[in-house]
Formats: structure tokens, C-alpha cells, sequence
């Protein structure tokens, strides 16, 4: 992918932020109206979703992505949407390849030391890896996380193709910070629908799971967008957070105790052990200037000077 050297047009006050943030927040709550009418409620992580808690699931997925969209069209008029929200594979495909293999084996890898802390600490049933069906459960665990990826693609659009470039400005110090905080914690908050069904944290109260979703998603936050900014595309990024919620998960669950109870809180990528290692790994990336899209900037030599951002799409060409 060839990166823009151009800033992003600046967006007039804040009404295409609060537009987007008001669809997002308003789609997902009524993707979920039907369940929280019918009081649903999720009682036990083993627990399987049902037809309609899989459309709701669906449907609330693809409101990030619309509401920026919408935004992009017709509020801040930023030019292409393609271009604009990084909507494209990076190139050459070598590098496509490497982008995609490292969304997918990162979380891999911080959902295994998270297990394995979780086990240290006694709180995490591991029951042992039973190599004869690891294969098959891996082979059908693709499948689903691939069958569920463009619906990934409705959040990342939102999340990392929105709303985290334009909090960022110019990558200056403080916009960064502000922008994987506010970035993270709107990340978190816009779950609040499941959070109150029990759908993350099931058995746990709303003073409990919402607390503990905001550390989750404030730690995972720049894991994603470290993802989107070394690859300058938002794709990798929507790997990493389907491999997140969907085989992760599935890790938990294979590698347990068949019978044990299962707490999300004590153990896998939403529990404390999952934000001691998401929170080392992503120490390293801050304190060696890995979440600076100028750090990405410099290491391509010739697309960008080092003072520009990678998620800058380009302008359109005015015509003379």
C-alpha cells in the first residue's frame, strides 16, 4: 500500500465525532432491544448463543462501520470512504501475508501466557491439551473465526478507521494519549447492552462487568492499533480483534477442565491474567515508540516523511 503524505481534512468542530458516536451507541443498543426485552440474560460462559442472539450479535456488529461511513459521506465530507478509513490490503502481498499472520498469532500468544498465568495462580482449570482432536477443534475454530471476520470488519471501520485517526490529530504526544484512552473506553462502554445481559462477564453485575470491560478494551485498544499502524491498513487490525473474540474464547473453553466452571474475569484475555500480559506487551510497544504512527512512518523509507501520520489517507485531487 502506497501511504498518503497528506493530513486528513480537519474535521469542523466536533459534530462528526458526536454524529458517530451517537449512531454507533444508538445501532447497537437497538440490535440488542430485542434481547433486553425479552430479558435475556447469559448465566454460564459455556453457555451457546441462540439464532436471535447471533442477529442481534450481527446486526449490532456493522453499526461502528455505518455510522462512519455515514460520517465520512456526508458530515465531515472526507474524501473516499475506501481511503479514508484505510479500507484496503496492504502491499506488496508479501507484507499482506506477514500483517495478517502477526493479528493472528499476538493474540495467540497473550491468550496463552494468559492462560498459563491464570493456572499459576490456581485460578484457571487447565485439563491439559489433548493432541489427538487439537487439529480438528483448530481446523473448525478457523473456520468460525473466518465465517465471522467481515462482521469484524463493522467495528474496526468504526473503531480504528474513525475514530482513533481523528482523536489522534497530528500524533503529537498528548493527542495519542487521549486518543487510545477515549478510543478505548468508547470501545468499552458501547458494549454496555451485553454487559447488562451478562454477555462478557456472565453471573457478574453491571458494577463489576462494565469496570472490568474498560480495563479489557483500554488494554487491547493499542494492541489493535498497532496492528492497523504497521501494516497502514485497517485489516490486520480486524484480525487481531476476531481472533480476540471468537478463538480466544474458544482457547479458554478447549484447554479447561471439561466440567470445571468457567470465570471470565479470573482467567483468558477479558480476565485479570489477560491484562498482565496484554498490559506488558503493550508497555513494550509504548516504551519503544511502536505506538507512535511516526515510529511506522520512519521505518518506510520513502513513503513518509518521519513527522507524518500513517493513518493520513490522501486528499482528493481538486480539479483545475
Amino acid at each position: 500500500m502506497t501511504l498518503s503524505t497528506s493530513f486528513l481534512p480537519l474535521v469542523k468542530g466536533r459534530r462528526g465525532l458526536l454524529v458517530y458516536l451517537g449512531v454507533a451507541y444508538l445501532g447497537m443498543w437497538a440490535a440488542m432491544s430485542p434481547l433486553l426485552l425479552g430479558g435475556y440474560r447469559r448465566g454460564d460462559a459455556r453457555e451457546a448463543t441462540g439464532a436471535l442472539q447471533e442477529v442481534c450479535i450481527a446486526a449490532a456488529m456493522l453499526a461502528p462501520a455505518l455510522a462512519a461511513i455515514l460520517v465520512v459521506r456526508w458530515v465531515d465530507r472526507g474524501g473516499r470512504v475506501r481511503d479514508t478509513l484505510a479500507l484496503r490490503w496492504p502491499r506488496p502481498w508479501g507484507r499482506t501475508a506477514r500483517a495478517c499472520l502477526t493479528a493472528f498469532a499476538v493474540p495467540c500468544g497473550l491468550t496463552a501466557a494468559a492462560l498459563a498465568l491464570g493456572t499459576l495462580a490456581g485460578r484457571y482449570p487447565f485439563g491439559g491439551v489433548h493432541w489427538s482432536g487439537l487439529g480438528g477443534w483448530a481446523a473448525g475454530a478457523v473456520l468460525g473465526m473466518l465465517v465471522w471476520l467481515p462482521l469484524f470488519f463493522g467495528e474496526e471501520l468504526g473503531w480504528q478507521g474513525y475514530l482513533f485517526p481523528r482523536l489522534a490529530g497530528d500524533g503529537g504526544g498528548r493527542s495519542l494519549v487521549r486518543a487510545y484512552a477515549v478510543t478505548g473506553a468508547a470501545f468499552a462502554l458501547w458494549h454496555l447492552p451485553t454487559l447488562l445481559m451478562g454477555g462478557q462477564y456472565p453471573g457478574r453485575p453491571w458494577y463489576v462487568s462494565v469496570p472490568a470491560m474498560l480495563v479489557s478494551c483500554v488494554l487491547i485498544l493499542p494492541v489493535f492499533t498497532w496492528l492497523r499502524l504497521r501494516s497502514g491498513s485497517v485489516v490486520p487490525a480486524v484480525i487481531g480483534h476476531a481472533f480476540v473474540s471468537s478463538m480466544s474464547v474458544g482457547m479458554v473453553k478447549e484447554f479447561a477442565e471439561p466440567t470445571a466452571a468457567l470465570d471470565p474475569l479470573h482467567m483468558g484475555m477479558a480476565g485479570w491474567p489477560g491484562w498482565v500480559a496484554t498490559g506488558t506487551f503493550v508497555a513494550f510497544l509504548a516504551l519503544t515508540g511502536r505506538l507512535r504512527p511516526s515510529f511506522h512512518a520512519r521505518a518506510r523509507t520513502g513513503e513518509l516523511p518521519a513527522g507524518h501520520a500513517d493513518f493520513r489517507p490522501e486528499r482528493p485531487a481538486r480539479s483545475r
